[in-house]
C-alpha cells in the first residue's frame, strides 16, 4: 500500500519558505526542523517565487478549467447534420425491410 500524502496549510508552508529565504537556513536544515523532506521545501520555495502566496495553496483535486471532465463537442453545421440524419434514416429503412 502506498504512502499517505500529508497536506500542510499555507501558514506552515510560508514558515518553511521564510526560514529558507529570509533566515538563511538551508533546505535540509529547514526540512529537519519542520519534519518534512528538503525537496518539499525547495518545491514550496519555487512555487512561492513564481506565484507568491497563491503558489502555496493546495492544488490537488482542483480542476484547471471549465471543460475538464466534459467531452469535447463541437456544434455540427446544418449540412453535415442533414447528411448524417439522412444516412441514419437509410440505415433504419434497410433494417426495417429485413
Amino acid at each position: 500500500m502506498g504512502k499517505k500524502r500529508r497536506t500542510f496549510n499555507i501558514e506552515f508552508k510560508k514558515k518553511a519558505v521564510d526560514l529558507y529565504l529570509w533566515d538563511g537556513m538551508g533546505c535540509k536544515a529547514v526540512g529537519k526542523e519542520l519534519g518534512i523532506d528538503h525537496t518539499t521545501v525547495l518545491r514550496w520555495v519555487r512555487h512561492f517565487e513564481a506565484e507568491g502566496l497563491k503558489g502555496l495553496e493546495e492544488k490537488r483535486g482542483k480542476t484547471q478549467g471549465s471543460t475538464i471532465g466534459h467531452p469535447s463537442t463541437y456544434p455540427e453545421d446544418t449540412e453535415t447534420k442533414i447528411k448524417r440524419l439522412e444516412a441514419e434514416n437509410e440505415m433504419l429503412k434497410k433494417l426495417l425491410q429485413v
